[in-house]
């Protein structure tokens, strides 16, 4: 079990690496700027509101902050599609 939570923890990890690599080579345009520090923000959030859950102080804070985690994934993958589709 506690191979899974290092692998996970991994993944979102690169997962943010990920997002820093790809907002730092998009284009200086008004829209691709905008869409970097959004991407970048939510994007980097994942992986730090999950370490904030890892040390929670109650399993309600555990819950809480893994929901903020999935909300900030789902925005992510919204600048990702309309990234791709512009």
């Amino acid at each position: 079990m506690r191979e899974d939570i290092q692998k996970l923890q991994e993944r979102i990890f690169q997962f943010a690496v990920d997002i820093v690599l790809l907002t730092d080579g998009m284009g200086q345009t008004i829209a691709g700027r905008h869409m970097a520090y959004q991407m970048m923000r939510s994007g980097t959030s994942v992986a730090a509101n999950y370490e904030e859950a890892c040390v929670a102080e109650s399993r309600a804070d555990f819950v809480h902050k893994l929901g903020i985690a999935l909300k900030e994934s789902r925005e992510t993958r919204f600048w990702l599609r309309l990234t791709i589709a512009t």
